[in-house]
């Protein structure tokens, strides 16, 4: 095998196998990789294969416009997603649009509502190793306009702006659930101070996606479907279904206003 075609370690994925491709979706879960590329499929009329899957990351390849988009999942949290996005990268990903689920801090909004992060408190750790804190997690302004193109298209009731994004799922959005009863004065009043602060939602992989996509001269975005109340609410059954197909209805009819202006991005 060439230098060129090497596989990048953890993705298990190489030049060839992407064949091209410069826009990646990414859910988190590696369960919704195969579906979301079968979504992207159906909206296109292209065909999709599974072409990698090791560990969390499951990769799908298919397409859009005319060109080829990969799904692959990052697993939970920051340290997985920094691994995908750089290997991604270094295949020629250009281009990066997290699809996950969320849950809201502000009182408006519901489940099944989409949240489009335009920025996010970086409460995790690895984006630290790609740039330092006070370095801003945003997201790419063509990527944020799609999605919102995309969620008006798809008719899914969404909201813009910043997100918490937590390196742990229990005590870092002060959940009440956790084994953990005690909580960290870092965290205690957290979510009532973000609520202040008009921070919409908590998730676990914005703030390392916007902070190494920015940090590296790529494009980052992220469209979360909202599953629960944070801090507080249960995830049920129903709610997590409206929320996740939600954010994939979104973010596939995206595509079409992202790779239809193509051109003019790069």
């Amino acid at each position: 095998m060439s230098p060129g075609m090497a596989k990048v370690y953890h993705l298990d994925l190489d030049r060839k196998s992407t064949m091209g491709a410069a826009v990646a979706l990414l859910p988190g879960d590696p369960g919704r990789a195969l579906p979301i590329a079968e979504a992207v499929s159906t909206a296109y009329g292209t065909g999709f294969s599974l072409i990698a899957s090791k560990r969390e990351f499951t990769t799908c390849l298919t397409e859009a416009m005319g060109r080829k988009v990969l799904v692959t999942s990052t697993g939970i949290g920051g340290p997985s997603t920094s691994i995908a996005v750089d290997e991604l990268a270094q295949l020629g990903v250009t281009h990066f649009i997290r699809v996950g689920t969320t849950g809201a801090i502000q009182d408006h909004i519901k489940n099944g509502d989409c949240v489009i992060t335009t920025g996010s408190v970086r409460l995790d750790g690895a984006s630290t190793h790609y740039a330092p804190i006070e370095y801003p997690a945003v997201a790419d302004f063509s990527i944020v306009a799609s999605l919102v193109l995309g969620a008006g298209e798809a008719g899914v009731r969404f909201h813009v702006g910043v997100t918490a994004s937590s390196d742990t799922f229990y005590p870092g959005e002060e959940r009440t659930d956790s084994f953990m009863k005690y909580k960290l004065r870092r965290f205690r009043g957290a979510t009532r101070e973000w609520k202040a602060l008009n921070v919409l939602n908590y998730e676990m992989e914005s703030s390392t996606l916007l902070t190494v996509t920015s940090a590296l001269g790529l494009k980052g975005g992220c469209i979360t479907g909202v599953v629960n109340k944070g801090s507080t609410g249960k995830i049920t059954a129903n709610a997590l279904r409206a929320g996740t197909e939600n954010a994939v209805r979104a973010a596939v009819a995206a595509l079409g206003f992202l790779l239809g202006d193509w051109d003019g991005l790069q």
